[in-house]
């Protein structure tokens, strides 16, 4: 076809890297075919499984052709050479081609027709060779330009991150979405909350009552979960992400598509990964921890933990236990487990042992807003839910009542800036049990045994309950969630009908 030898003469587009003296890789008699089958039989595109958009044409007069096809099939219009005419009468870089006879020569042979599929899957492929191109170009003149500060990890990590989207097909769709998609999204949010019995529409926490309360942990939110040492912040993280990784596990199992459970990255900067290990074989196994720990079991329950440990081997739980992240090396780990293993979740404990890029460490509240900042561009990026533990102030110790407040987040307003969610663990057993008065004896006063006796019954009513207090909730209203906690297993769980005493409030 003539035109088509126009449009592959070296000097026709952008083809040729100049820099190079190479030629981009495309195939535009590819593009051409598969416009003439799609022109020839507007159900081509409808049968297409490769994401294939109008930027991934080289040609940018076959982009725009394309992009027109996709409007009017949306229309459900019927799209042929001459449906188009009225939109490219005008186009001058058709005009060069032929004008609106070079859309009616596409569909001149039909050869597009034979294999479709393929020559799709080829445009797309090639656009993506494209971007790998563009990614390592722009690497090697990042490296080669020492004018700025040197600052090979920051060029690393952007690397990273332009892979990343090159990986997921998403490098040329940072556009701004139409609200019809951001409606149809919505939608499709609201039908799986429908079909989950009302309660989910994110992924979820593995806790009835939480879920009631915040609809499931939602792509692109950033929550944290915020406690004094000893309220169980861990133990509720290692819990929600057990029962998100094994719901998806039994889905899978089950033939489930449309999972509301997910694969899910935790990071872990203070514990290591058999420690956390352990914490979820005590759960599962009901032995106590810190017999784990010890070694005092019998016989019989290192059995039942070693069937445990063989029924979570294909939990699809990934932990990662380096010490000392920066948020960069963090966002850098989340996007291979993402592309290696579609995670949907990601745990961070603890946000203060994340570092910064190392320009602000000298102001340690500007660092901790750079971490938070970069959590929820994670979330975003990613299009997950991120939980991030937090440490609270000291200030919760000086107040009669110590349940925690917004005010309390450490070192950083922006932590509850960014988040769309914030959390506080609160067990009020803790402090009542450090508050034991001295054990009375043979030959104590009665005012010792009284005190101790009302002690021991203040102790029973609160022993073994929990309270997730949501303090924030961007999507939803505030309020507290009560729920059981074993020490012994380090578990969270709702509580059943009747455990929960109307006088604990």
């Amino acid at each position: 076809m003539a035109d088509l030898e126009l449009l592959l003469r070296p000097d026709a587009s952008a083809g040729t890297d100049k820099a190079q003296g190479r030629t981009l890789p495309a195939n535009i008699e590819a593009e051409a075919a598969f416009l003439g089958a799609v022109l020839i039989d507007n159900r081509v595109v409808e049968e297409l499984q490769t994401p294939i958009r109008p930027e991934h044409f080289f040609e940018p007069v076959h982009a725009r052709v394309f992009e027109r096809i996709v409007t009017l099939l949306d229309r459900n219009a019927v799209v042929t050479p001459v449906t188009l005419k009225p939109y490219f009468e005008a186009d001058e870089a058709l005009k060069e081609l032929g004008g609106i006879t070079y859309l009616a020569r596409l569909t001149a042979d039909g050869q597009g027709l034979l294999a479709p599929r393929e020559l799709a899957e080829q445009i797309y492929d090639l656009a993506l060779l494209r971007e790998l191109v563009s990614v390592g170009r722009n690497l090697v003149e990042g490296a080669l330009d020492t004018s700025d500060a040197v600052a090979p990890l920051k060029q690393i990590e952007k690397a990273e991150q332009d892979l990343f989207k090159v990986a997921e097909g998403a490098s040329t769709n940072n556009e701004a979405s139409s609200f019809g998609m951001a409606t149809h999204k919505a939608l499709g949010m609201i039908e799986r909350a429908i079909n989950s019995g009302g309660s989910i529409s994110g992924k979820t926490t593995g806790l009835s009552s939480i879920n009631e309360k915040i609809g499931g942990l939602h792509d692109s939110d950033l929550v944290i979960l915020a406690g004094r040492p000893g309220m169980g912040k861990t133990s509720l993280a290692t819990n929600i992400a057990y029962n998100c990784a094994k719901r998806l596990l039994q889905d899978r199992q089950d033939g489930i598509e449309e999972s509301v459970g997910a694969g899910v990255a935790f990071f872990s900067l203070e514990m290591s990964a058999d420690q956390l290990a352990t914490r979820i074989l005590s759960e599962q196994s009901s032995i106590s921890s810190s017999a784990l720990r010890m070694g005092k079991i019998s016989r019989e329950e290192f059995q039942k933990l070693a069937f445990t440990s063989q029924t979570l081997a294909e939990l699809p739980l990934y932990i990662d236990d380096t010490p000392a992240l920066t948020i960069a090396a963090l966002r850098t780990r989340a996007r291979r487990l993402k592309r290696k293993h579609d995670i949907g979740l990601i745990v961070v404990d603890y946000l203060q042992l994340l570092q910064g890029s190392g320009r602000a460490t000298d102001n340690r509240v500007n660092e901790i807003s750079e971490i938070s900042r970069g959590l929820k561009t994670l979330a975003k990026e990613l299009e997950l839910p991120v939980i991030a533990l937090s440490q609270l102030s000291r200030a919760v110790e000086q107040r009669d009542d110590k349940r925690p407040m917004l005010s309390d987040l450490r070192e950083s307003g922006s932590i509850e800036q960014d988040a769309d969610m914030v959390w506080f663990v609160f067990r009020e057993d803790y402090y009542v049990g450090s508050r034991e008065p001295k054990r009375p004896v043979e030959g104590d006063d009665m005012a010792t045994h009284d005190a101790h006796a009302a002690w021991a019954a203040d102790m029973e009513r609160v022993f073994g309950l929990a309270e997730l207090i949501v303090a924030k909730q961007r999507h939803g209203s505030t309020g507290k969630v009560r729920l059981k906690f074993e020490p012994r297993y380090t578990k969270f769980s709702d509580l059943a009908e009747g455990e929960y005493d109307s006088s604990y409030e």
